[in-house]
């Protein structure tokens, strides 16, 4: 789509998965036209379009500031951070209660650094929590940024930043948490439908009964049951009509690491052949650069700036038909022009 859609782009595919910062400038040239990495600097930290925050699965994650409220309305309803995982970081319910609390209430329109975030919430709550903070503190920032209390702000440096994100964007209604939660369901069935409600659990971060009763709880009228192979699957009633006519053939495209077509689809033995997984699905929860061919993962690739050049590696699965390798090239070409150099293509077994 044109860069103009940008914003529209995040918002179709539920969010770009953002652990890695470079992968997620990539995940959105790999579906908008004309793009560059500046575009999408420009939308998180001046235009404030768009916004970085740990979200699904507790991961970073890049969504639009429209949706920002629901999505954290609807994190918000996830009950993780209390008895185990309590005793696992060593605080008492009231503690992080406190913690959560002073982060909010230390944070503004201006960015700060995590170092000055723990001496802020160590004013508030004392010696104790700037240690905390310093050594363990991803486990506080997780739980905040799911009450919609922390984003990330503009890098500083090396150093990473945070913000308030109702100071920071100026507005911040609060949807309804169940009702956010059905419609992220919603946004996920149109998405990535049809699924189980196993694979929206995966996919959100849950247990699979919590993700069965968010399914159970939507309106009859808007989810249908159909049959994909040996498996019932639920569907939006809406887009039935449209599952049998869509057809991805002639399609290929050059996906980034982490690319979310590829973390969130289910089941993946219809997109990766299982001798194949392995070296897209890698160790440390690492998902490969991957080759989509008619929907489908038919090998992987790598790049590497060289001198003036960008060297794009290509490892097919199979042999590739000479007209796919035509639109590999013009992919290549089109990163190229997105990372701001020249690119070639090689292939390797």
């Amino acid at each position: 789509v044109p860069a103009r859609r940008l914003t529209d782009v995040v918002t179709d595919v539920c969010g770009i998965h953002a652990q890695v910062q470079s992968a997620a400038e990539l995940q959105i040239w790999a579906r908008v036209g004309g793009v560059t990495p500046e575009d999408v600097r420009e939308a998180l930290w001046e235009e404030r379009r768009l916004v970085r925050t740990w979200a699904m699965r507790g991961t970073l994650h890049v969504l639009t500031a429209e949706d920002l409220p629901l999505y954290a309305a609807a994190l918000g309803t996830i009950d993780r951070w209390k008895g185990v995982w309590l005793k696992y970081v060593g605080l008492t319910q009231a503690q992080f209660e406190a913690l959560i609390e002073a982060i909010q209430q230390s944070l503004g329109a201006r960015p700060i650094t995590r170092e000055q975030l723990a001496e802020k919430v160590a004013e508030r709550v004392g010696p104790a929590a700037q240690e905390r903070m310093r050594s363990g503190w991803g486990e506080l920032l997780k739980p905040a940024a799911f009450r919609g209390s922390l984003i990330s702000g503009p890098p500083r440096g090396q150093n990473v930043t945070f913000v308030r994100p109702d100071r920071w964007l100026g507005r911040w209604p609060r949807p309804d948490g169940d009702a956010s939660v059905r419609e992220v369901l919603r946004r996920y069935l149109h998405t990535f439908g049809p699924a189980t409600h196993d694979d929206f659990a995966r996919w959100w971060g849950v247990q699979p009964a919590p993700a069965r009763r968010i399914l159970r709880s939507m309106p009859e009228d808007e989810v249908a049951e159909v049959e994909v192979g040996d498996t019932t699957a639920s569907a939006l009633a809406a887009d039935v009509p449209l599952l049998g006519k869509a057809s991805p053939r002639g399609i290929v495209r050059l996906l980034p690491m982490f690319d979310h077509y590829v973390v969130g689809f289910r089941p993946r033995e219809e997109i990766v052949e299982k001798r194949f997984a392995p070296r897209v699905f890698r160790k440390a929860a690492w998902i490969s650069q991957t080759v989509l061919v008619d929907g489908r993962i038919a090998g992987i690739w790598a790049h590497e700036k060289a001198g003036r050049r960008i060297e794009v590696t290509v490892e097919p699965f199979a042999r590739l038909a000479a007209a796919t390798k035509k639109v590999i090239a013009d992919e290549a070409d089109r990163l190229g022009r997105f990372l701001g150099a020249p690119a070639t293509v090689a292939y390797s077994a």
